[in-house]
């Protein structure tokens, strides 16, 4: 019997303390004590097992959608919100090849890097699959009760060390079979004394020394965690979201005041 009011106890805490699923379970500034009451038995109608199952299925369900829409030609490099830019120490080059109208030395070597990127991105799955299973209740209603980039921060401190170890080598294959390195080759070689942008030196010195493959890593990796807390918004926020009888039971027991 205590364990089951230790429970009970821990629900209602998810429920009515949750600051990040304000509109996914319906709780706003204001709502009345009746409203918080009910929210409170709704969820303590739920088991521990219903409640993990329902974060997890909707976690699962979000993540799948972040690696199919970037996993794909095009992922990355149509979508500005994560397309993978040129290295800084790069800019200045690519500005004067503009200028120059060599912008297709330039362009060619962001889609080489981004083609990388999008074949990479399909290993996370099994990654982020292992860290949904391992999710106890303490990670459920942490992400509950967290802002509404709870579960990201979830995934980015449990996956992202694997995640980068994972994405290198794959990266390192795509690059090669992509053309990066020779991109990227033609590119700095402008820049080499005697090439067409030999009077850059110092900026060429900096981007010949740097790590194409860990830029690119990284970068494809920032760009799965945006995806993600994307994802994760659109689950919070929209009921329609929630496609199953156990999200509609997890994310729709509670009522808005």
């Amino acid at each position: 019997m205590k364990a089951i009011i230790v429970m009970l106890g821990l629900l209602a805490v998810a429920g009515v303390a949750t600051a990040g699923l304000l509109d996914s379970l319906g709780l706003r500034k204001g709502a009345s004590n009746q409203v918080a009451t009910a929210n409170a038995s709704a969820l303590g109608a739920l088991s521990e097992d219903q409640v993990i199952a329902g974060l997890k299925e909707a976690l699962d369900g979000g993540v799948r959608q972040a690696v199919q829409r970037l996993g794909q030609e095009g992922g990355f490099l149509t979508n500005a919100a994560v397309k993978i830019p040129l290295p800084e120490s790069l800019r200045t080059v690519e500005r004067t090849l503009r200028k120059l109208k060599q912008e297709k030395l330039a362009d060619d070597f962001v889609l080489t890097m981004n083609r990388a990127a999008e074949q990479a991105v399909p290993a996370a799955a099994g990654i982020f699959g292992d860290a949904i299973k391992g999710m106890n209740m303490t990670d459920a209603k942490a992400i509950l009760s967290g802002p509404k980039d709870a579960a990201t921060q979830y995934f980015r401190r449990t996956t992202e060390t694997n995640l980068l170890a994972k994405f290198r080598p794959i990266v390192q294959t795509a690059t090669e079979n992509a053309g990066v390195t020779t991109a990227y080759k033609r590119l700095v070689e402008r820049a080499k004394p005697g090439g067409m942008l030999g009077s850059l030196g110092g900026s060429f010195l900096n981007a010949e020394s740097m790590d194409i493959d860990a830029y690119v890593t990284q970068k494809a990796a920032d760009g799965l965690f945006k995806m993600v807390a994307d994802e994760e918004k659109r689950i919070r926020e929209n009921p329609a979201a929630r496609a199953s009888d156990l999200l509609q039971k997890v994310f729709g027991t509670v009522k808005k005041s």
